[in-house]
């Protein structure tokens, strides 16, 4: 796989049952990469480490006064150069190549993840936690993949210089190689500690994180109520133990590097003063002495690179584990269904509650409880809660939990109460996929966007188009009432057999709502919609209103005859209290006896 390639047409299904487990799966999809890096990482570290050997041996030509072992040297040095110029370059792209593709895999992975999940992800993993697995361990995971083929490379090539020494010059070659496992064995006892503080620091920055994420979502409310400072102290001392927390880490992590520097320079001298008094005694000669001296002296190249796959996998080791933790979540239905792929009609129905919404009308649900009212939503969409034991929604008879996700999502399409916009242009914002039957004014106009659209053209001066202006990032720019009708007239544009609306207009002003009322209504002629909502205008509007209580189906009519005939309708749609209910209930009983003294 190429960068240019990219993104895979199936990553694959992780084996999430670990952090490591999903670091060495995605090294087992990359071993054609990993191979690569190792080839030419191979060419690049033995020229390196060839050099010490031409050095010697040219050091020896001069010293026995011989030319043409003297060039013989220089061409070897020449290659050698070749080489490491060569293996350095290729071993640098293949590295990089692992890197990205690594890092778009996991990706396309949370990717694919998340549009499986829908909105119970947010409910079972916190939305700073997302944000942190997306971006800065996304990149450590690269990191250890694309680091796992240059380590192999640089133990290979110790493993050959260590025999290669021993063969060519047995009294020092000895002494190297028992010294050089010495040395990179030497961090091991440290890095659990490393690790330990790497996880610390990992655990804070996620905190962090889901702290900096909340307070940004709710600013807006934050500033309203004077929060704003309670909440930038919290954030502050969060950041500060994670400054507290990264100081530790890298304190552990400089010392293993001292050990990386000492260790080596010790061995270097132990050669050097032993290669001395071997010369003296005339056991070796001065290139031997000099290429030993090389040799070991470049070692302390490739032993760096145990160093950095230990800091590698010691920073990724947590990273892969929040990964594989939101990759191995699951929906409620495992998304293949036992039905074929087809697009079910009729009416909606719900067997737990018995709301029923038939075909080609709109139909109004009443829920006291806005919580259930968002449960009841998602169900009707084929979103169960996993903890869910409620039958599914059906759908012409359909249960939705039986289709494939593709199917189901085709079917019903649920517009929760708190919709994203994504950044980008309104153009972008709209082009999603939809039945070809509404057009982006229709929708637009159908949710009364007028005014949105003439504010994003004069915020955006470059953009001639209303359509091309952008969006900023969840729609910051916009008020509250703004993005909902934006969200609105996506939904509306996409025209699915069934939409399922929680609350689209509780952000907007009554005088807009009774013309969105209108709107909707007209553009979904002959289309099932249901609107969860309390709002008398889109209540009068809807061919049939249904009251659910306690978790099922208290009243169905309409809305001014629920109105006067049903307390518990009244209640939630007048917000009026016990006494009120009670006082208007005497009124309503009077009139009555009136009504039958008069007759």
């Amino acid at each position: 796989m190429q960068i240019q390639d990219l993104p895979y047409p199936d990553p694959g299904v992780p084996d999430a049952r670990s952090g490591p487990r999903f670091l060495v799966w995605l090294g087992r999809n990359q071993l054609g990469g990993q191979a690569k890096a190792l080839a030419w990482g191979l060419l690049h570290f033995l020229s390196v480490s060839g050099l010490p050997f031409c050095v010697g041996f040219a050091v020896q030509a001069v010293v026995d006064r011989s030319g043409a072992r003297l060039g013989m040297a220089g061409g070897l040095i020449a290659l050698c150069g070749v080489g490491i110029a060569l293996g350095d370059t290729m071993l640098h792209r293949a590295a990089v190549t692992n890197w990205i593709t690594a890092a778009a895999r996991v990706q396309q992975l949370l990717a694919r993840r998340t549009a499986l999940l829908g909105s119970a992800l947010t409910r079972r993993v916190a939305a700073g936690e997302i944000v942190a697995v997306s971006t800065g361990d996304v990149e450590k995971i690269g990191w250890f993949v694309e680091a796992v083929s240059r380590f192999t490379a640089a133990a290979v090539t110790i493993v050959l210089v260590c025999v290669a020494l021993v063969v060519y010059q047995p009294a020092l070659g000895v002494v190297v190689a028992v010294g050089v496992p010495v040395l990179a064995l030497a961090v091991l006892p440290l890095l659990p500690r490393a690790t330990r503080r790497a996880d610390f620091q990992r655990e804070k920055a996620g905190h962090a994180t889901e702290l900096a994420s909340d307070t940004v979502a709710g600013l807006r409310v934050l500033r309203g109520i004077g929060g704003e400072e309670l909440f930038l102290d919290r954030y502050r001392r969060a950041s500060q133990e994670v400054r507290h927390a990264a100081v530790r880490s890298a304190r552990m992590w400089a010392l293993i590097s001292a050990i990386q520097v000492l260790l080596p320079g010790l061995l270097l001298i132990v050669v050097i003063w032993h290669g001395v008094n071997l010369a003296r005694d005339g056991r070796i000669t001065v290139g031997e002495l000099v290429t030993v001296y090389s040799a070991v002296m470049l070692l302390t190249y490739p032993l760096r690179h145990f160093e950095e796959i230990a800091m590698a996998y010691s920073f990724s080791r947590p990273s892969a584990k929040r990964a594989a933790r939101v990759l191995a979540l699951e929906r409620a239905t495992d998304g293949e269904g036992s039905r074929k792929a087809v697009v079910p009609a009729g009416d909606l129905y719900d067997p737990a509650t018995g709301l029923l919404a038939p075909t080609g009308r709109l139909t109004a649900v009443v829920c006291g409880d806005p919580d259930a009212a968002g449960v009841l939503a998602e169900r009707l969409g084929g979103h169960a809660a996993a903890s869910s034991e409620l039958p599914s929604a059906l759908v012409g008879g359909v249960p939705l939990d039986e289709l494939p996700l593709d199917s189901a999502r085709g079917a019903v399409l649920v517009q929760d109460k708190d919709p994203v916009l994504l950044s980008g242009t309104l153009r972008e914002l709209l082009d999603v996929p939809a039945s070809g039957d509404v057009g982006a004014e229709e929708a637009l106009a159908a949710a009364q966007c007028g005014d949105v659209l003439d504010a994003l053209a004069q915020g955006s001066l470059d953009a001639a188009d209303p359509m091309d202006a952008r969006i900023t990032e969840r729609g910051r720019s916009l008020s509250g009432g703004q993005r909902q009708r934006l969200a609105l007239a996506r939904s509306l544009i996409t025209d699915p057999e069934v939409l399922v609306l929680d609350e689209p207009t509780s952000a907007v002003d009554s005088h807009t709502e009774a013309r969105i009322a209108d709107g909707v209504r007209s553009l979904r002629q002959g289309r099932t919609t249901v609107v969860f909502t309390s709002s008398p205008l889109l209540l009068d509007h809807a061919d049939r209103v249904v009251l659910v209580h306690e978790g099922e189906v208290a009243a169905v009519g309409v809305h001014r005859e629920l109105l006067h005939s049903e307390p518990r309708y009244r209640a939630v749609v007048t917000r009026e209290t016990e006494d009120e209910a009670a006082s208007h209930e005497l009124g309503r009983l009077r009139e009555l006896e009136e009504i039958e003294e008069t007759a």
